[in-house]
C-alpha cells in the first residue's frame, strides 16, 4: 500500500515562494507518475505539475508554467513542488498523487494514491 505524506504548506504573501514535499512509502516497485493537484473551495481539483519518475520528464498546465517546478529525489522517495511568484489565485489545498492508471496526466481520477493535502494560502 503506497502512502504519501505532504508537507511545506503555509501562508505567504503574493510574489513569495514555497516548496512542498511529498514523501512516498510502501512501493518497492516504484510508481510511474507523481503529480501535484490543488483544490480551492468551491472549485474542481486541478493538476498543477506532473513528473514521470522513469526519466524525470515534467509537465505543467499553462496556469503555472514558468512559476512552478516539480522535481524528484529518488534516494529520499520524495517529490518536490517549488512554487515561485505566488498569486492570490494559487491559494488552495495541495495534494500529492501517484501511480497513474489511465487518462490524462492531469486527470485526478487517473491516480490511484493520494496524500492528505497541505494548505497553501497566498495573501496580498
Amino acid at each position: 500500500q503506497v502512502q504519501l505524506l505532504e508537507s511545506g504548506g503555509g501562508s505567504v504573501q503574493a510574489g513569495g515562494s514555497l516548496r512542498l514535499s511529498c514523501v512516498a512509502s510502501g512501493y518497492p516497485g516504484g510508481v510511474n507518475y507523481v503529480a501535484w493537484f490543488r483544490q480551492a473551495p468551491g472549485k474542481e481539483r486541478e493538476g498543477v505539475a506532473c513528473i514521470y519518475t522513469g526519466n524525470g520528464m515534467t509537465y505543467y498546465p499553462d496556469s503555472v508554467k514558468g512559476r512552478f517546478t516539480i522535481s524528484q529525489d529518488s534516494a529520499k522517495n520524495t517529490v518536490y513542488l517549488q512554487m515561485n511568484s505566488l498569486k492570490l489565485e494559487d491559494t488552495a489545498m495541495y495534494y500529492c498523487a501517484a501511480e497513474k492508471s489511465y487518462g490524462d496526466r492531469f486527470e485526478a481520477l487517473a491516480y490511484k494514491y493520494w496524500g492528505q493535502g497541505t494548505q497553501v494560502t497566498v495573501s496580498s
